[in-house]
């Protein structure tokens, strides 16, 4: 065979694959569709600026092992994950801590904020009872129970009515089983031990694990998959598995992101790297000023002008980008179907989101494939 193991897919799945392979002496091959490496990663540079043309990656982790092996190939920044969300022009810090419960309620002191949300916890409960509901039935009903009214209505229900496209009590309760709660003046988003950005930007970290690789970019490989079956002993494949089998048992369903990229003649836009837009009547969820994950203080007016990007959450169609998988018993019992083929096919490994059907942010997918050249 001519090589080892061909990659489809040049993405930080594909890529950190190649990489760990390579080092034990394996001839790889990576092709990808896209013009580029690096899949949704990718960083395309625009006045000085690295802009993230698939939506905002900020890689953060507490497995030292995963930190240390993404450092040892570029040096991370110290890039803090800390959003504002914008309600009908007031602004609340997120996730929701004593910052936040101070902007919505004036309270000062952790048992104040307890007390109000307590409060409107036990008048949600009281409603439901009521109603003659013992369990949430919906998105909005479980998020009232865990964190109130004011919150909900805020906070919540406009900005995920526009990621999932339709009403709160149509969302399964399930969804939001858990809301990151602090009673603490502490913007951090993550409560992991480590977090940052690659300095230079993401296409570092990817050219890094590539190094020394045959790379070929717009190469659709599913329409000569005959032939590189017939070059390489294992194939990796990590684009979407219903495309792999030809859509046999039916489409999966995804949610996907359109962006609108602006370029504005000042130095600082909005002031933070990440701003939420929580009410329904703004049509995007969110703006990203992509200067604010890699110049801090004096450094973002060195660069006079800035890029900034809206977000819109839409139902995938044929042609899209698909992000995020729709992981409801539907589909996922659609996935183990797919699975069951995966699993008969041992000349190849499926691995990554949409291989897996499984939105994973970018960590526990190092970790993974660190864990399988163990």
């Amino acid at each position: 065979m001519t090589y080892d193991y061909i990659i489809v897919g040049a993405g930080l799945y594909g890529a950190t694959f190649a990489y760990k392979a390579k080092k034990e002496g394996k001839k790889c091959l990576v092709i990808d569709r896209r013009p580029h490496i690096g899949g949704n990663i990718y960083c395309e540079n625009i006045e000085g600026i690295n802009v993230h043309k698939y939506g905002a990656h900020i890689f953060h982790t507490s497995n030292k092992e995963v930190w240390d092996f993404v450092n040892s190939i570029v040096e991370f920044n110290r890039y803090t994950n800390s959003p504002v969300a914008n309600y009908k022009g007031d602004y609340f810090n997120l996730p929701f801590n004593m910052n936040t419960f101070y902007q919505m309620w004036g309270v000062k002191t952790p048992a104040e904020a307890k007390a109000k949300i307590e409060e409107q916890k036990q008048e949600a409960l009281q409603s439901m009872k009521d109603a003659g509901i013992n369990e949430p039935r919906n998105l909005e009903e479980q998020a009232i129970l865990l964190i109130g009214k004011d919150i909900y209505e805020k906070l919540i229900k406009g900005y995920t009515e526009k990621q999932w496209g339709r009403p709160a009590t149509e969302i399964p309760a399930f969804i939001i089983k858990r809301l990151p709660v602090r009673f603490v003046y502490d913007n951090n988003y993550f409560n992991d031990k480590y977090q940052g950005i690659p300095v230079g930007g993401y296409n570092k970290l990817i050219e890094g694990l590539l190094d020394g690789v045959e790379v070929q970019c717009d190469i659709d490989f599913l329409s000569n998959k005959e032939y590189y079956e017939g070059i390489a002993d294992k194939i990796l494949f990590t684009g979407a598995i219903d495309e792999f089998f030809d859509y046999k048992f039916g489409k999966l369903a995804y949610r996907t992101i359109n962006f609108e990229h602006e370029v504005h003649d000042i130095s600082n836009y909005q002031g933070n790297a990440v701003i939420n837009y929580t009410e329904a009547e703004v049509p995007y969820t969110r703006i990203i000023e992509h200067k604010h994950f890699e110049m801090f203080g004096e450094e973002v007016d060195k660069i006079s002008k800035t890029i900034i990007s809206k977000e819109y959450s839409s139902e995938w169609k044929e042609g899209m980008e698909p992000y995020y998988p729709i992981n409801d018993t539907e589909n996922n019992t659609l996935y183990e179907k797919y699975k069951e083929l995966a699993d008969k096919t041992p000349q190849y490994i499926f691995g990554g989101r949409l291989a897996e059907y499984k939105y994973y942010d970018m960590a526990p997918i190092v970790e993974k494939v660190l864990n399988i050249f163990k």
